[in-house]
């Protein structure tokens, strides 16, 4: 898969560490900076999302000369590659700005504070080469990400742009400064905020977050006379409207618990590119999108790009982790359990809450789908690993969700140390592998009660009598 990313470019820089007393000069926390982390943001965080999905990536940009520049092309051009990404390339005409670096300082996973630096109005358009234009015309799909910094007002892109919608998926994630998408979108993505700046004077703005965004999405479609507007409502999931349908159409999304949101609009544009080029509907590429996102932030946000690509078959590890050391360090107890969870049944929910109950957070170990296959034969599981991910976590009492490609949980185990370990009451503890492994840093394991007549063999075997 091909795609080209069009827009700015910006340096994010995080800055981690620990605040354990207050300045004597005046009543602010003191951060000790234990490590410094430099990534690629804006278009280059959809870029590398991309990359990180597989696909070959052509990023359109506007850099200057200056060292933060070089350090961009240097995260992009000459990232490590792993096995699964694709391979990123940078296509630059010269900025007339200084690189806007955006710097996030983080204390124990929580955002303290942002500095914003070369966030100034550009001088000149930046005019894109041939080059540039002649990428687009390889793309399977483009995504552009206009941060307001320019290079979507040249004339000569802007028609190209509009050229090339009509044979690809065109994703547009807009910026109240930036420009007007080309009428041949398939589909923008404002969040809330955006949407709301981008008609001040065309919508009321007036009722419910739901309504706003409807009337606010109306308001779009008749502006840019694009084929749909999806306003992401964070937490509440998006609201997708179409031309051909303005009745505003509400897709949810996972329940997610997140400290830190960066990026997920760009993890949304990113997944939504690729779904539409796979061919998936607009409302299927969107509902898949939304709940990529879900995904990205579960498994820890931006803090997830650290760990190499192949190494996602732990899904969601980062995410785990977070969640039992964030219990830990509030003296709560981490409390995990596992299984397959093909076709969730009532035996499942009242297990999981039944392991809930027992402590201050729930992570559930998931079984991939490689791992179903050799337990429970070819025909399994019924259920991709996303999806049975997605609807764990969209239960209340799991805080988390980790998958594993063994047979048995132990390694994974071994990495989140939780204290209790849950099974039903259909096993004994002395008969799990698991056991001995809990053991080794004082965990125990318990047993709930078991739900007789309730699984997934007898749920499928219903289906299919009445299917």
């Amino acid at each position: 898969m091909r795609i080209v990313v069009v827009g700015d470019v910006l340096l994010d820089v995080d800055m981690l560490g620990a605040a354990e007393r207050l300045s004597p000069e005046a009543p602010v926390p003191v951060v000790s900076v234990r490590d410094t982390v430099e990534r690629a943001g804006g278009a280059g965080l959809v870029a590398t999302l991309l990359a990180r999905d597989g696909a070959d990536v052509t990023v359109l940009t506007a850099l200057g000369d200056d060292p933060r520049a070089r350090t961009l092309r240097a995260l992009l051009d000459e990232r490590p590659r792993h096995q699964g990404d694709g391979a990123i390339r940078v296509l630059a005409t010269a900025s007339h700005v200084p690189t806007p670096v955006k710097t996030r300082v983080r204390v124990a996973d929580h955002p303290m504070m942002r500095i914003d630096e070369g966030d100034v109005a550009t001088a000149a358009t930046p005019q894109v080469t041939d080059e540039m234009l002649e990428a687009l015309t390889e793309a399977d799909a483009v995504v552009v990400a206009d941060y307001g910094r320019g290079i979507t007002s040249d004339p000569r892109l802007r028609t190209a742009l509009d050229a090339v919608g009509h044979r690809v998926p065109l994703v547009w994630d807009p910026h109240p400064r930036g420009s007007q998408p080309v009428a041949s979108t398939s589909v923008v993505t404002p969040n809330a905020a955006e949407a709301a700046s981008l008609t001040a004077g065309s919508a009321s703005g007036s009722g419910s977050v739901i309504a706003a965004a409807a009337e606010a999405a109306d308001a779009l479609l008749t502006r840019w006379q694009v084929a749909a507007v999806l306003v992401t409502l964070g937490g509440r999931g998006a609201l997708l409207a179409t031309e051909a349908d303005r009745t505003p159409h509400i897709m949810p999304a996972l329940a997610v618990s997140a400290n830190d949101t960066c990026g997920a609009g760009d993890r949304l544009a990113s997944a939504l590119s690729l779904a539409l080029a796979s061919g998936l509907p607009l409302a299927d590429a969107c509902a898949s999108a939304i709940g990529a996102a879900g995904r990205y932030l579960s498994e820890g946000g931006v803090a997830s790009l650290q760990a190499p690509s192949n190494t996602r078959a732990l899904g969601g590890a980062a995410g785990a982790l977070r969640t039992a050391t964030a219990t830990r360090a509030t003296g709560g107890t981490v409390v995990a359990t596992g299984g397959c969870f093909d076709l969730l049944h009532a035996g499942h929910a009242r297990t999981l809450a039944a392991a809930r109950a027992l402590g201050d957070c729930l992570i559930v170990c998931l079984n991939s789908d490689e791992s179903v296959r050799r337990l429970k034969g070819a025909e399994r599981p019924i259920m991709s690993e996303e999806d049975r991910q997605d609807l764990l976590l969209a239960l209340e009492c799991v805080d988390a969700v980790i998958v594993f490609g063994e047979d048995t949980p132990e390694a994974v185990l071994r990495r989140i140390r939780p204290d209790i370990w849950v099974k039903g009451g259909d096993y004994t503890a002395d008969e799990l592998p698991e056991t001995a492994v809990i053991g080794e840093w004082g965990g125990r394991t318990v047993t709930v009660p078991y739900h007789p007549g309730r699984s997934t063999t007898l749920l499928a075997g219903a289906l299919a009598r009445v299917g």
